[in-house]
């Protein structure tokens, strides 16, 4: 692996060429929302837009050319291409536009992911927002996690206490009372519905207290939140409690839980 990675890992540089690359990947992203996109259905039967794909095309090239040889597992490829059949210990989980239906529709919480892993561990991540043009990364291991508006200086966040009523966030794809017993198994008697990895950085910068999930999602939806949540303070854990690993068969999730304080 090169020296430039491990470096720019160790100084918190990575996270920050990786927040640049994101915002970079959101504004080719920002001109095709509300603006009569059109989604085409993937076999999955998940959605896919020119959008996702020209965001996709520069995060790929922008890594390639500053980190040249680190291998990079993206949505769109994956779909494309099929699954690496081996990974290497470091490498990139792309997702370049998380929440496409919410976008498709003209929502506002859809993301830009982009994480790095060191055998089965988010070290950096960054998730960035088009709509309303912030970024969440972490830090150099150890440092904190930070968040920003588009062209102004980075400022530390850190998960909250758990509070007395503690509130959730919910998949969108839930109905209510889906949502209200997932809650409940996590102390949360309130909840809100939002798309994308949104909701491991607004539980990072301490709004929210907990993400439950029990239906599929794929690693390069879950990684950069983790990165940026674990940064914060915050966990997420899988159903046996251990932490949320990650070069899994398929890059399948299993159910899993994020937390803050």
């Amino acid at each position: 692996m090169s020296k430039r990675l491990t470096a720019d890992l160790a100084s918190g540089a990575l996270a920050e060429t990786l927040a640049d690359i994101a915002e970079d990947a959101a504004r080719v992203i920002l001109p095709y929302w509300r603006n009569g996109v059109v989604a085409e259905t993937k076999a999955d039967d998940s959605p896919v837009t020119r959008a996702d794909q020209e965001a996709e095309a520069l995060i790929l090239e922008r890594l390639e050319a500053l980190y040249p040889g680190v291998q990079a597992v993206a949505e769109e490829a994956v779909s494309a291409h099929g699954v690496p059949t081996s990974l290497k210990d470091w490498f990139w989980l792309i997702d370049p536009l998380d929440g496409t239906r919410g976008f498709v529709e003209g929502r506002e919480s859809y993301t830009v992911n982009i994480a790095l892993i060191h055998r089965d561990t988010p070290v950096a991540g960054v998730v960035s927002t088009p709509a309303t043009g912030i970024t969440w990364r972490s830090g150099a291991p150890g440092k904190g996690a930070f968040r920003r508006r588009f062209g102004e200086g980075w400022t530390p966040i850190h998960v909250r206490e758990r509070p007395a009523a503690p509130v959730a966030l919910m998949s969108h794809s839930l109905t209510d009372e889906e949502a209200d017993r997932l809650g409940s198994r996590y102390g949360c008697k309130q909840w809100q519905g939002m798309d994308s990895s949104l909701k491991f950085c607004l539980i990072a910068e301490g709004r929210f207290d907990a993400y439950p999930r029990v239906g599929p999602t794929s690693e390069w939806d879950t990684a950069a939140g983790q990165a940026v949540l674990e940064a914060a303070g915050g966990r997420v854990m899988a159903e046996d409690g251990s932490p949320l690993r990650y070069g899994k068969p398929g890059h399948a999730n299993g159910g899993f839980v994020a937390l803050g304080g």
